[in-house]
């Protein structure tokens, strides 16, 4: 679709936080977190003309391949939550965008995104074939107090899980839905640290898509502060997430 006539460079979306989105502790799961992140992230490019739909004319989407969350609070069922998002950086193939989650007024959460133009034909990034300079950039209106950066999986990780990938599994670009890694590690770690919502941060980062029927393992190694979780298919990395703990 055309550049909406309302299209602003920075923008703010309300979502009412629901039932079916929360933990039995009653507060927002980090999984669904994530996807109202993106649900806004994708809000944003819709109206500036490079959503998923303008992209496709041209067998390209965006596709996430680094992502970090700073939490101090979380939202419970009910709360309607305003999430703001810009820019940082959109050249070519890559863009980085920033999102910030309030409540009344109240910052809870800062995420830091790092996207690639992903041909969807060829598997393969490419440069943006779309016009994208009516975007006003801010690089230095940060959302996070750590930037994002690449995740060092220790060499001590242990195998946890195997599991196969299932078409429950798959989104619109015909791979593994980014939030489904996340919630598969989340799976594993104690339930109390989960209810207790005593994740300060966590980083992920996206190396290599994963598709229907893959075989994955899942492996993690974990400190009192941190824990480190890869996912591989064939003794390759194609995911690590790095959770730290109040």
């Amino acid at each position: 679709m055309p550049i909406s006539p309302n299209f602003q460079s920075e923008i703010s979306k309300e979502w009412e936080i629901n039932f079916t989105q929360c933990t039995p502790s009653g507060f927002l799961k980090y999984t669904d977190l994530c996807n109202l992140l993106q649900l806004t992230a994708a809000a944003h490019s819709e109206v500036g003309g490079i959503s998923f739909n303008d992209m496709q004319a041209f067998n390209q989407a965006w596709v996430l391949s680094r992502m970090r969350v700073e939490i101090s609070e979380l939202p419970k069922s009910g709360d309607i939550v305003t999430i703001k998002t810009w820019i940082n950086n959109l050249e070519n193939s890559r863009s980085t965008r920033a999102l910030e989650m309030y409540v009344n007024k109240k910052k809870m959460v800062g995420c830091e995104t790092f996207w690639a133009v992903f041909n969807t034909k060829i598997r393969r990034p490419e440069a943006l074939a779309l016009p994208f300079e009516h975007f006003k950039l801010f690089p230095d209106k940060k959302a996070t107090e750590v930037s994002l950066s690449k995740i060092v999986v220790p060499t001590e990780s242990e195998l946890i899980a195997k599991k196969q990938v299932f078409i429950s599994d798959l989104d619109i670009v015909n791979h593994v839905n980014n939030v489904k890694y996340l919630e598969w590690c989340l799976d594993y770690v104690e339930p109390k640290l989960i209810l207790n919502h005593s994740l300060e941060s966590f980083e992920m980062n996206f190396m290599k898509e994963l598709s229907l029927e893959d075989e994955i393992s899942i492996n993690e190694f974990k400190t009192n502060k941190e824990s480190f979780f890869s996912i591989q298919k064939e003794e390759k990395n194609c995911f690590a997430l790095q959770l730290n703990w109040k």
